[in-house]
């Protein structure tokens, strides 16, 4: 650092996105502004660059090509700089890497469903390793936001409305890509997804203890999982643009949880500081204030950070002690991953080889184990599983559509389709495609009925002829993923409201009319209100954006040949469509007799139903007292009595009657996934630290406190098999980053 020059200095502190045009699609807000030309590369490069932007996942190139291109491109910066220090690359890989021909795996939404860290462990693995072959070193996930409001079209990126399934969940993600020398990129830090009215980049005004109780625990877990780089939220927070804000990014983030990795601009917003927040007048102003902030590299490409920065120090209105720090933290960061070794090679892994399989048959056996573990089954009047060789309508815009399967962040929707001249580049089956390959061997027809937004009578009409022939009708509907109104979910894809978009409710009441059983499938980013018809319909599945294999996947429970197992990440709403309310409320949050909106969801979170419920035998608890500063142990035994594999999903909720502020109702504080085979009985044993109890309270401190508290020990929040009466004994105790965050399991 100390023979290095200030722009030598400030060019490691930004990315470059080579390729990027208007003509690309916008991928990030307000791209179209920013999307002329960088510099001229021969001139850029002289000083060397921070990082390299989506080399792979800005337009359909093959991988073979892409590796040639970044080995390229990393000879000629390090051959250009005077130190030789080559640039990280990085990509968005939320539901895998977001490359041409890469495996497109299931939501975030799907990974809360199953309940099942192990395996979203398993799939960040893969993901991180096909990375790693290319020569990326850094991902931008997991999403961390906890759901708030169901209308916001970012629902889809997240994991649950629950923080500690997020932060479970989550955590499983960062150790599967940090275990293969990925660095993992938390985001959005903090407070994104509490956006006023679902709107996306909206401003954001909530208390301190929604902040710290419910969207800063999953970041806290993931921290401590081994994350090495954190993204700012785009938002301002009760009027302060989190980007400028050092009490988030750098009290917080770094003096209070000890983080010392890299932190990373969300796309753009080191410039949205001027242009959208209003607090700064220049872009050397927004740099200074990123940089004092705790903001280390602008990203996606140069601009604030670049000649309106370096001019700045140069002339003393910026202090380079803030560029040193941010520069130390970087280079440190590259140190840790070798790129400042004599013999590192530019040549990633994945050069030798004359075809790169970035959607091998390994990638596509976990994503199909995911699509089966998170499909939910919400509702069954003994309708499914269907018997063989029944004649089956498949009606519905997402029947017969591979995009359907697909959430906002895979390649397909996010890249792929501004280049439709591009096949999509990997195998999606769709429902239809899958029933009708089915070995059951279903007579099947098939019908549009409608698009997702629009369309007409006559297609209604011949959808409802072919369920009236029919000895089932199976309606696919839901959401097509897009961005910036490209779709019905999806960043910048808000609704207005809880009703399945379109005339998707129209088409439903018309099947339902026939009399003709129907078994809906809703392929969604968001729960839907669909009060009027749950009692009506035949049997509901949900699958969250089940990924490249949920076609396959969705036909093996239909058929029975999978026992359904997922459990709703996020409930379904009321008649209420457009309340945002979460499972997480107080008592003033429920149904009262003061207000003529009733909260109460239809289906609950933690819901979910089998062909093959699991008998729960007894509910053992060590005996009360409850050390303030101690544990106590819950034994829950399971049986499975069927003939067929079952699953049961353990959960314990917090019920705390008395506490100095206003808390939810209840709260889940542990789960745990139980697979039993048939005829076995088995005891799931979890130990629970006092510290689970905490609640930040008046004083702004996290506390546990002494008293009497429940814990409702059941298989969903609605669903309670077992109530413990406990009491907290001994002093109350202040809690920090240091705390127990999660029980210990043992089966």
């Amino acid at each position: 650092m100390a023979r290095m020059t200030v722009p030598e200095k400030i060019a490691q502190l930004y990315g470059v996105w080579v390729g990027v045009d208007a003509a690309a699609g916008n991928v990030a807000p307000h791209q179209h502004e920013f999307a002329a030309a960088p510099p001229d590369w021969e001139a850029l490069i002289s000083s060397g660059i921070g990082q390299l932007t989506r080399v792979f996942g800005t337009s359909p190139v093959a991988p073979e090509i892409g590796v040639r291109a970044v080995a390229r491109s990393q000879r000629q910066i390090m051959s250009a700089g005077r130190f030789g220090i080559p640039a990280m690359v990085h990509e968005e890989c939320l539901t895998g890497l977001a490359a041409w021909q890469a495996t497109a795996y299931p939501s975030p939404l799907c990974w809360g469903a199953t309940f099942n860290p192990e395996l979203v462990e398993r799939m960040a693995a893969r993901i991180g390793e096909s990375m790693r072959s290319l020569g990326v070193h850094q991902g931008l996930a997991p999403v961390l936001d906890v759901a708030r409001d169901m209308r916001w079209g970012r629902v889809e990126e997240t994991i649950a409305e629950d923080p500690y399934l997020v932060g479970v969940i989550g955590s499983a993600y960062v150790r599967g890509i940090e275990s293969t020398g990925v660095v993992a990129t938390l985001k959005h830090f903090v407070g994104y997804s509490a956006s006023r009215a679902g709107r996306n980049l909206a401003p954001v005004s909530i208390g301190r203890r929604e902040l710290a109780d419910v969207l800063l625990p999953p970041f806290e877990m993931a921290l401590r999982a081994g994350a090495r780089s954190v993204m700012n939220a785009y938002i301002d927070l009760d009027g302060v643009a989190v980007a400028g804000d050092p009490a988030i990014l750098t009290d917080l983030l770094r003096d209070t949880y000890g983080f010392t990795g890299t932190l990373v601009s969300d796309y753009f917003s080191v410039a949205f500081l001027q242009m959208l927040h209003g607090a700064a007048g220049t872009s050397a102003a927004a740099a200074e204030l990123a940089l004092a902030a705790g903001i280390d590299v602008e990203l996606p490409t140069v601009d604030c950070f670049g000649e309106p920065l370096t001019e700045a120090v140069e002339r003393g209105d910026v202090d380079v002690a803030l560029v040193d720090r941010a520069l130390e933290r970087v280079l440190t960061q590259k140190c840790e991953l070798g790129l400042l070794d004599q013999d590192w090679s530019p040549d990633p892994p994945a050069i030798s080889q004359e075809r790169v399989d970035l959607d091998d048959d390994e990638s596509r056996q976990v994503a199909r184990e995911l699509a089966w573990q998170s499909i939910v089954l919400l509702s069954n009047n003994a309708t499914l599983p269907l018997k063989p060789g029944r004649r089956i309508a498949v009606v519905g815009p997402r029947a017969h559509d591979p995009g359907a399967m697909l959430g906002c962040y895979s390649f397909p929707l996010h890249v792929g389709v501004h280049h439709p001249d591009v096949p999509v580049g990997i195998d999606i089956p769709t429902v239809l495609e899958a029933l009708r390959d089915d070995p059951a061997g279903y007579e099947v027809s098939y019908a549009l009925g409608c698009p997702v937004l629009d369309g007409e009578d006559e297609d209604i009409a011949k959808a409802v002829a072919l369920a009236e022939n029919a000895d089932v009708c199976v309606a696919v509907l839901g959401d097509k993923a897009g961005l910036f109104g490209g779709g019905t979910s999806g960043e910048g894809c808000d609704a207005k409201d809880l009703r399945l978009p379109g005339r998707q409710e129209e088409l439903l009441e018309a099947l339902l009319a026939t009399g003709t059983p129907v078994v809906l499938i809703l392929l969604v980013g968001r729960p839907y209100e669909i009060s009027r018809q749950s009692d009506r319909l035949a049997a509901i599945l949900c699958g969250f954006f089940p990924g490249e294999e949920g076609g396959p996947a969705l036909a093996d429970i239909l058929s029975g040949r999978v026992n359904p197992s997922g459990r709703l990440p996020v409930s379904f709403p009321g008649e209420s469509t457009n309340q945002p309310s979460t499972y997480l409320a107080a008592p003033l949050g429920q149904r009262s007799e003061v207000s003529t909106l009733d909260p109460t969801p239809v289906f609950p979170f933690g819901h979910g139903l089998s062909y093959a419920p699991v008998q729960w035998l007894e509910v053992k608890h060590s005996p009360s007292p409850w050390p303030t500063d101690g544990t106590c142990e819950l034994a829950v035994s399971l049986r499975n009595a069927s003939a067929i594999p079952a699953c049961e999903v353990v959960q314990v909720y917090l019920h705390d009657p008395v506490a100095e502020v206003a808390r939810p109702v209840q709260q889940l504080i542990a789960a745990r996934r139980v697979e039993l085979s048939p005829g076995e009985t088995v005891t799931l044993r979890m130990e629970l630290h006092a510290d689970l109890t905490s609640y930040t309270g008046r004083s702004g401190q996290r506390q546990v406190d002494p008293g009497d508290v429940e814990l409702r020990v059941g298989a969903s929040s609605a669903d309670i098999r077992e109530t413990v009466r406990m009491t907290l004994e001994g002093p109350r105790r202040q809690v920090g980053f240091d705390r127990v965050m999660a029980p210990d399991f043992h089966q």
